[in-house]
């Protein structure tokens, strides 16, 4: 059955898109700060990987989210490991020693670079393709991301 949110077909596509890059660089994310939890190491062991913890379980409800939304504007969202590196502005890549400083500063650059990719389509999504909905949504994403990077920030004072 054709998707009849009042969005047309070619901006739904153009939101889709960019949601779907918006996917892949939640997944990495994701996949870091489990990487983070799972290899750190220090005298501030266990508060960090608790907190790491909270991280990776907030981030995979923001994966499920953005993959569902692309799924309401009636796209398919990408599931494939292949796709997310090809799509994702963030790097896999982990270079440092597994302290909680050098994880946390990767942490904090890649929310960062997020937020900043979320704030340039805030205002496209709602203004160019009609779609009030995921600029919306993509809004409280960046409120959950500045949250994250505020407290990650603070880490590193």
């Amino acid at each position: 059955m054709a998707t009849n949110i009042g969005i047309s077909e070619k901006n739904r596509k153009t939101v889709a898109d960019q949601l779907a890059i918006l996917l892949a660089d939640e997944f990495v994310l994701y996949t870091k700060t489990l990487n983070a939890h799972w290899n750190l190491e220090g005298p501030d062991f266990h508060s960090v990987h608790v907190y790491f913890e909270g991280l990776y379980n907030e981030l995979q409800e923001v994966v499920d989210s953005v993959a569902e939304r692309i799924r309401q504007l009636g796209h398919y969202a990408p599931g494939k490991l292949s796709v997310f590196l090809k799509l994702t502005h963030l790097t896999e890549q982990y270079e440092g020693k597994n302290d909680s400083l050098n994880f946390i500063k990767q942490l904090l650059a890649d929310h960062e670079s997020i937020i900043e990719f979320l704030r340039g389509n805030v205002n496209e999504f709602a203004d160019a393709h009609k779609d009030a909905g995921t600029s919306d949504f993509i809004t409280g994403l960046i409120e959950k991301h500045e949250k994250t990077a505020w407290m990650l920030r603070a880490h590193l004072k």
